[in-house]
């Protein structure tokens, strides 16, 4: 019999720790999981699965207005939000059901209560008032967003949790920050009919991105109407009779019906009990592990965006499915954190992979850099002016593919297979004797044969 109540005692049913809960009870660990909110996490109760659902609504003015260069006569059309947010609510609860049926289903206990570490091996449930043992703890309570709480007003901001749930659109919306999720929402309530106007207190928007890509989106993006205004930031924020006026460090007023806050997130480490048994943190409150996930405390683990390493849903899950190998298979497993593909769901949408230009030139010598940037087939009949890019950077010493980035339509799908490909190490010789798929955006991946420019340091 063990000495513990738990083999394996999960706090926080996100997706990772979901992942390594299901994966450990399979492995014949008695597992425990701990959730204080809804089960399903970030990503499936107020993060990727809604705001893409969002985006697709958000999507269809456009295809409304492209539709007429093709013939179609669309009559008036009219949005409800109510109608909008009842199925999305709908989508989340049925997801919701499907995560508990399958941690049941593998016989993972799920506990509806807060949860912290009071002592080692202990866990104290404060939902139930009471105590429970463990012989391992995994932590994976993922992030929260940011708030500027000392901003005068900051009481009437809004986040990323909130959004979701807003009972009216507003008419009128300010979006303070330039990351991801600012702009995929700044197009969401533009897509929808929201006048929409962001503030970003850096130079351009999308930091961390591919130089080309994040002018391009700037672009595109005031194209459709958004207000895009950089080196300024939030000075304070004040509730009146016509919603809100919004004060800004370059002494600009903005009228708003909602101020959106997104300005990145922290890990969720507060109140856990970490300092009760002396588990190591970062700067920003993360938790700091080794590559099999755990602590410094030898017993107490971490996955997905608590940790701060690479805060993608995807990753969260591997680390999770590393976890319960390394404990319960016998088969101990780590996270493979290079060549990781993503999206950003912005209209248009982001794809990519690997190196930035400036991360590049930072890392070889020699650079080939192929770009081209067009209007793809379907905008030509629409009488739509956006374009699509797509850039691929090469060593070229080796002829290693080192980095690849895409700005169009379905971009998020085509980086999912260029991950397999740079993955496996392709080269540019390996794209340029892959046959098009013609007529599509994608062949441009494989027939561009001259380099835009290239970059030689000792030359």
């Amino acid at each position: 019999m063990s000495d513990y109540d738990y083999d394996l005692f999960v706090i926080g049913a996100g997706s990772g720790g979901v992942r390594a809960a299901r994966m450990a009870a399979t492995y014949g660990a008695k597992v425990a999981i701990a959730e204080e909110y809804r089960v399903g996490g970030t990503c499936v109760i107020r993060g990727c699965v809604p705001k893409k659902l969002m985006v697709y609504a958000s999507k269809f003015a456009h295809d409304f207005e492209d539709a007429a260069g093709f013939g179609w006569k669309v009559g008036e059309s009219v949005f409800d939000w109510a109608t909008l947010i009842y199925r999305k609510d709908a989508e989340i609860d049925r997801l919701n059901g499907l995560y508990i049926k399958n941690l049941e289903r593998h016989n993972v206990e799920i506990i509806p209560s807060r949860a912290e570490i009071e002592a080692p091996h202990r866990i104290w449930l404060s939902g139930e008032e009471r105590h429970v043992t463990a012989k391992y703890i995994l932590i994976a309570t993922g992030g929260r967003p940011n708030l500027p709480v000392d901003l005068p007003g900051a009481e009437h901001l809004i986040t990323s949790n909130e959004v979701f749930h807003l009972e009216k659109q507003p008419d009128r919306v300010v979006i303070v920050g330039g990351g991801y999720i600012a702009l995929e929402f700044a197009c969401i309530f533009n897509g929808l009919g929201t006048e929409t106007t962001v503030l970003y207190r850096g130079e351009e928007i999308l930091r961390g991105f591919d130089d080309d890509i994040r002018s391009t989106l700037h672009e595109e993006m005031e194209k459709r109407g958004i207000r895009i205004l950089t080196k300024d930031n939030l000075a304070s924020l004040e509730k009146n009779e016509d919603g809100l006026t919004v004060k800004t460090i370059e002494g600009r007023t903005i009228r708003a019906d909602q101020v959106l806050a997104a300005i990145g997130r922290s890990p969720y480490t507060r109140g856990l009990g970490l300092n009760k048994v002396g588990v190591e943190l970062g700067q920003r409150g993360e938790i700091k592990v080794d590559d099999y996930n755990k602590t410094n405390i030898d017993h107490i683990f971490a996955v997905g965006d608590v940790t701060d390493r690479v805060n993608l849903t995807p990753v969260a899950i591997r680390e999770g499915a590393a976890l319960a190998e390394t404990l319960f298979n016998n088969n101990p497993s780590i996270t493979e954190y290079d060549n990781i593909a993503t999206a950003v769901f912005t209209q248009p949408e982001i794809g990519t992979i690997g190196m930035t230009e400036a991360e590049a030139t930072s890392a070889f010598d020699n650079l080939d850099i192929y770009l081209a940037k067009f209007r793809p087939m379907k905008n030509t009949l629409a009488g739509n002016d956006e374009k699509t890019l797509m850039k691929i950077i090469v060593d070229a010493d080796s002829g290693k593919v080192v980095g690849c980035h895409i700005l169009g339509p379905d971009s998020g799908e085509m980086s999912q297979l260029l991950g397999i490909a740079m993955k496996m190490g392709a080269t540019k010789a390996d794209f340029d004797r892959t046959v098009a798929v013609h007529p599509t955006a994608a062949e441009e991946l494989v027939t561009m044969k001259e380099p835009s420019r290239t970059i030689r340091k000792n030359a």
